[in-house]
């Protein structure tokens, strides 16, 4: 999209390295009086004045962004967005010298945004006191990633939570890393800490981790394989549980692209399932997990209490994002549980016939319905 002129005489349109890659939407025209009219390739590579040229049409290209970032009307920066976000996306994972001002120009979907954008800048200004970090969550669009039981805790604290719902904001939040002096941190990794050191919140979970070991062992045992870990959580508070991912884990989303990926080029996916085991958190407080622990005290080994807790660690995936890999055991679960409720006979309702006079052609008949 950049045509290269020397001295007004057109020498190509097809120079790769006149302007990066995550700007390769934008269209201009170079002029230059400093390269010979013969410039090849080669000769622009080794030239100094490549570079110059570079760092121009990135300072003009940002300087146009700002421009319309700042407007009055936002409507045709939104525009702009929906069109080439994706681009500036690329721009924070790829240049390292601009990251930081492009990460300017992000817009996101959030938790209190409602169906308008709101950027980082804005993201702060809003931040109660004592938030410490700017805090995201993965899912496919707004919905499923308003769903995630692991941002309940931040929101009953007033702290906003930013939508990323492509696998291209993983990866370009992870790159970014902090803004402003703020960490950019994934709500859904088992590092999140709210209230890290503060002692009494310390011991409580220590306690509420011993009053909860049997369901803890109980639950690694039976999904040994599945989660790497279970634990109490303290960011739970409708939910009763949710899956989580390492330090260095992947978001459900970004599996499923991965697997996808790694499918589609002819390779083994079954790796990607070893290095991404998920972390089971509990809330201790919900009647759900009670009842589990009632029910493990009561006798571990049935299969009722087996489903129960499967069924539990199928609901949590769920709300989390992932998929569940047998359907038919899910499905099998949760009819077993629906059957257990529903009343097994139903009486026969009882039926009194009384003859009437002779000439009378209709009876009457007394229903009597027994519970």
């Amino acid at each position: 999209n950049m045509r290269l002129y020397v001295k007004r005489v057109f020498i190509n349109d097809e120079f790769q390295d006149l302007i990066p890659r995550w700007l390769k939407f934008i269209k201009g025209v170079v002029d230059s009086d400093d390269l010979p009219l013969n410039v090849s390739r080669e000769i622009l590579q080794k030239s100094k004045v490549l570079s110059i040229i570079n760092k121009r049409l990135v300072r003009k290209s940002l300087d146009m962004i700002r421009e319309l970032a700042e407007a009055e009307d936002q409507s045709q920066y939104i525009l702009f967005w929906n069109n080439f976000g994706k681009y500036l996306k690329v721009g924070i994972i790829e240049d390292d010298k601009n990251r930081k001002e492009i990460a300017e120009y992000l817009r996101f979907f959030s938790s209190s945004s409602g169906e308008e954008y709101t950027s980082l800048d804005k993201y702060i200004e809003n931040m109660p006191e004592g938030q410490k970090s700017i805090y995201y969550v993965t899912g496919e669009g707004r919905e499923r990633a308003a769903m995630s039981p692991v941002i309940e805790k931040l929101k009953s604290r007033g702290y906003e939570v930013l939508f990323a719902t492509e696998p291209l904001d993983e990866i370009m939040l992870e790159s970014l890393r902090n803004y402003k002096d703020y960490d950019v941190v994934d709500a859904a990794k088992d590092t999140v800490k709210l209230d890290e050191g503060d002692e009494e919140s310390a011991k409580k979970k220590e306690e509420l981790n011993r009053e909860n070991i049997d369901v803890i062992n109980y639950l690694e045992t039976i999904l040994s394989g599945k989660v790497e870990k279970v634990t109490v959580s303290d960011l739970l508070t409708d939910s009763p549980a949710a899956l989580v991912q390492g330090a260095y884990g992947m978001s459900p989303s970004m599996q499923r692209y991965m697997r996808a990926q790694t499918v589609a080029s002819g390779q083994d996916a079954s790796s990607l399932d070893a290095m991404n085991k998920v972390c089971m958190e509990i809330n201790p407080k919900h009647p759900i997990v009670k009842d589990l622990n009632r029910m493990i005290k009561a006798n571990k080994e049935s299969k009722e209490t087996e489903d129960y807790a499967k069924l539990l660690f199928d609901v949590a995936g769920m709300t989390s994002g992932y998929d569940i890999d047998d359907m038919s055991s899910f499905a099998k679960r949760v009819m077993g549980m629906m059957s257990s409720k529903a009343t097994d006979t139903v009486p026969d309702a009882d039926v009194v016939s009384e003859e009437k006079d002779e000439g009378e052609e209709t009876t009457t008949a007394e229903v009597e319905v027994v519970e």
